[in-house]
């Protein structure tokens, strides 16, 4: 491919990611999906302009990284200490059941491989944070009971996913668990989440010196990219992914991390801020190009439509997808019946981190173009409904 053919190529990426993202946001939809359906417009589901290559490819790659990076920078565990237990058992068990039901259903109902079932279980396990957070803070619920609960039960739902993750790629590259290979991985996982605050204030207060010496502008974004590309590179080598690193990167940099141990330091605080601020347009320069990357990736001519099979998994999937996500949180005396579906409903939406399952699931050849396509289409509507559900059901508490 010549140069400027690729330009041409990035270009209708990134402004068509702009414009659906802000179509759909203005119409009151996550401006992810928006991203998503860019793809399946340029790409061969319908106009055909843009086709994937090895280049484009990577750059998805390194949007990914980012994405998990700004995930764990997000990660707020100060949540598990206000929600308590109470979190911990409505993540523990959305965790646990559409994992469980997912592999079941594949499994046993649709004759699929034992892997392909388990990364069926492992994507729709998912929680999407972002969206979770923008739902409850455009309708100022996010500091409610059943805001704090679910915000914590998505923090710890991250976090277990991303394990989960690890794991069923090990299974994928070996075609078996090993002990060994999933020690290393929890291994590295658990030293990380042990030597995140040291190596963060180190970072913090080294970064912030020279800094504040240097009159030549951009040593923050150079500083923390080159920080996340080291963590990706170590994941790798310990034998996870290296999404893995980019998350545990995001994680030790974010200035709550601290908070659960009681533990407040300015210059951590300071620092993070301008992580944020310096990071944010990197950031939202490459993640879209992942989101669109997925919505190349489909090209819904090939699948036939007409075929049964294709509607019934889909709909098996999305049954065990939304039940699994809403069955503990009916079990919370703490709460109302009204604001128990809440919580299970703002448990539902799977977004970005439902899509990375996917799309990982579809670049190792584990699902195939009918599978695939339908995973997609239960992202799109556990995304899409529940925001709308969920308002629905405030307003008629407001009414009473």
């Amino acid at each position: 491919m010549q140069a400027h053919d690729f330009f041409l190529i990035l270009l209708l990426i990134l402004v068509g990611a702009r414009i659906f993202a802000e179509v759909f946001q203005r119409i009151g939809l996550p401006p992810v999906l928006g991203e998503l359906a860019a793809g399946l417009f340029l790409g061969p589901s319908l106009l055909g302009w843009v086709t994937l290559n090895d280049t484009i490819k990577l750059l998805a790659e390194i949007g990914i990284i980012l994405l998990l990076f700004d995930v764990g920078l997000e990660t707020d565990l100060k949540r598990l200490k206000e929600s308590g237990w109470t979190a911990a058992i409505v993540a523990i068990g959305g965790f646990i059941l559409p994992f469980v039901l997912g592999t079941f259903v594949g499994y046993t109902l649709f004759d699929l491989s034992l892997i392909t079932s388990l990364f069926i279980g492992g994507t729709i396990t998912a929680t999407s944070i972002g969206i979770t957070v923008r739902v409850l803070k455009d309708l100022k619920k996010n500091q409610s009971l059943e805001g704090e609960i679910v915000l914590g039960a998505a923090v710890l739902d991250d976090i277990f996913g991303v394990v989960l993750l690890a794991i069923l790629y090990d299974f994928s590259q070996s075609g078996e668990v090993s002990i060994v290979d999933t020690g290393r991985i929890f291994l590295f996982i658990t030293a990380f989440f042990i030597l995140a605050p040291i190596a963060a204030k180190l970072m913090a207060l080294l970064i912030h010196k020279y800094d504040s010496q240097t009159n030549y502008p951009g040593l923050i974004p150079v500083a923390i990219i080159s920080l996340v590309l080291f963590f990706a590179w170590l994941a790798h080598q310990m034998g996870a992914p290296e999404i893995i690193g980019g998350f545990a990167a995001g994680l030790a940099l974010s200035r709550r991390f601290f908070l659960p141990f009681g533990i407040v330091i300015r210059e951590k605080e300071d620092f993070a801020d301008k992580i944020e601020r310096q990071m944010r347009p990197i950031v939202l320069l490459f993640t879209p190009i992942f989101f669109v990357t997925v919505g190349l990736s489909v090209n819904m001519q090939d699948i036939n439509w007409g075929e049964s099979h294709v509607w019934l998994f889909g709909g098996s999937i999305l049954l065990v997808a939304v039940i699994g996500k809403m069955l503990l949180p009916f079990f919370l005396n703490s709460l109302t019946f009204q604001k128990r579906v809440i919580v299970g409903l703002s448990m539902v939406p799977r977004g970005e981190v439902g899509l990375i399952f996917a799309e990982i699931g579809r670049s190792a050849s584990i699902f195939n173009t009918e599978v695939y396509a339908a995973l997609i289409m239960v992202i799109i509507l556990t995304t899409v409904l529940p925001p709308l559900l969920i308002k629905m059901a405030y307003e008629k508490i407001k009414k009473g």
